[in-house]
């Protein structure tokens, strides 16, 4: 079932110039929770490929911006996207805006970062849970109050137990397994809404 679903999304991100599947589960995550609007600021933390950044240049359109940060290689195959500047840098080395050129604070923040992963289900969970314990602690530096951020968590314990501690930080928190995700995968997404700085 898993590879099925893999080549379906895979043949559909082909057929439709995106740089990969993952888009699809931004898409479905923004459709049900409206959290990139026209005109927003966003900013990607670990964007490679760029999927996502794709579509968040479609939404938030020319009088919008998206910042992407990523350790690997800038991708020069989304340099034709005017609304888009990226950064080969660790998101944990920016300390203040204007590193990356900014005043002002983001409306969204979205994260599909992942750990390198090791196969042994309970170090990849705690270096998920790791980069998701940062994620929060940077927040305040990125994200303005009423701002909405999507951020992908590999399922554990440990990391329910974090997230619903945390939880509050935001008006409104949901989790969502997208449809486009393999059905061996043990990740999913965290969803907050309305920031409370």
């Amino acid at each position: 079932m898993g590879f099925k679903v893999k080549d379906y999304y895979f043949k559909k991100a082909k057929k439709e110039n995106f740089l990969a599947r993952s888009v699809y589960k931004l898409e479905e995550i923004d459709q049900k929770y409206k959290v990139l609007n026209a005109a927003d600021h966003v900013v990607d933390f670990g964007y490679h490929p760029g999927s996502w950044i794709q579509y968040t240049s479609r939404k938030v359109g020319n009088e919008g911006e998206v910042v992407g940060i990523d350790i690997k290689p800038v991708n020069k195959k989304l340099s034709p996207l005017k609304n888009v500047r990226l950064y080969e840098k660790s998101i944990f080395d920016v300390d203040v805006l204007e590193d990356l050129e900014r005043n002002d604070l983001f409306d969204v923040v979205l994260s599909d970062m992942a750990p390198s992963t090791t196969g042994i289900k309970s170090v990849d969970q705690d270096r998920s849970l790791n980069l998701i314990e940062e994620v929060f602690f940077i927040l305040p530096k990125f994200l303005k109050p009423g701002g909405n951020m999507v951020i992908k968590v590999f399922d554990s314990h440990k990391a329910q137990t974090f997230l619903k501690e945390n939880k509050k930080v935001f008006e409104e928190f949901q989790f969502l397994k997208p449809k486009s995700t393999r059905s061996v995968s043990k990740e999913f997404f965290a969803i907050g809404k309305r920031y409370k700085a």
